[in-house]
């Protein structure tokens, strides 16, 4: 994934902390989040620590007679003391890429497992 060096996480985010990415063929959807239910980001009253950010990455791809693999990555970006958290340019190249390798280690035991089936081996539905 290339890295835009003009935005702040690397890639073009809209006002909710979405974007979406084409990777090898693949629409891949991140998003840019934290966990606090406010809509300001704010330190942890107890803590006086800001929240994690989440990046996440995920893709769902399916075939013809509907079987569907997903892959799906996150990187968690920490606050440091108690400053907030400083956006990671590469937090989204390294989701999109956890969601891919997450994706093709599915595909991969799809594939081990339709290999290994034996029809003749299921017992008939009564």
């Amino acid at each position: 994934m290339n890295i835009d060096t003009t935005q702040p996480w690397g890639i073009a985010i809209d006002y909710a902390g979405r974007a979406t990415v084409t990777e090898d063929g693949h629409t891949i959807a991140v998003r840019v989040h934290d966990n606090s239910l406010s809509d300001t980001v704010e330190p942890d009253p107890l803590t006086g620590a800001y929240p994690p950010v989440h990046v996440t990455a995920w893709f769902t791809e399916s075939d013809a007679a509907g079987s569907e693999l997903r892959g799906y990555g996150e990187v968690v970006v920490n606050a440091s003391g108690t400053d907030p958290v400083v956006p990671d340019q590469n937090a989204a190249a390294s989701a999109v890429a956890a969601a891919r390798a997450d994706f093709e280690s599915r595909r991969a035991a799809y594939a081990a497992l339709c290999a290994a089936w034996d029809p003749a081996a299921v017992p008939p539905v009564a």
